[in-house]
């Protein structure tokens, strides 16, 4: 006879309003454009760091281990003239930037 208790009854009812009022709003948060951009943003400065630590680690391993000297090498065989690859990556790193900023731009305007 519980179930049939029309006080029962609209308490349940008031329970079930409640939940999908926050189901809805939960959703509506979720899918807003404001809160897909800030993930969107997210995830590219995730990439970008990513992308900024392997470089730098590709930069940084550039240079290497200096090898053991033997005494009877010539002093100059292991020289150190490797080029310095930074200043040629941010170069790169930039132009990439500066050119996928464009694309956006040109893409956007009407």
């Amino acid at each position: 006879m519980a179930d049939t208790d029309p006080a029962e009854l609209e308490r349940q009812i008031e329970r079930t309003r409640a939940e999908l009022a926050q189901t809805v709003d939960a959703i509506a948060e979720r899918v807003s454009p404001k809160r897909v951009a800030a993930r969107g943003v997210a995830k590219v400065r995730a990439n970008a760091e990513h992308l900024a630590a392997q470089v730098g680690d590709l930069v940084g391993g550039a240079a290497g281990p200096k090898p053991v000297r033997l005494a009877d090498e010539p002093e100059d065989l292991w020289a150190d003239d490797r080029p310095d690859l930074a200043p040629i990556l941010i170069g790169v790193g930039t132009a990439l930037a500066i050119g996928a900023m464009i694309m956006l731009w040109r893409r956007r305007r009407p």
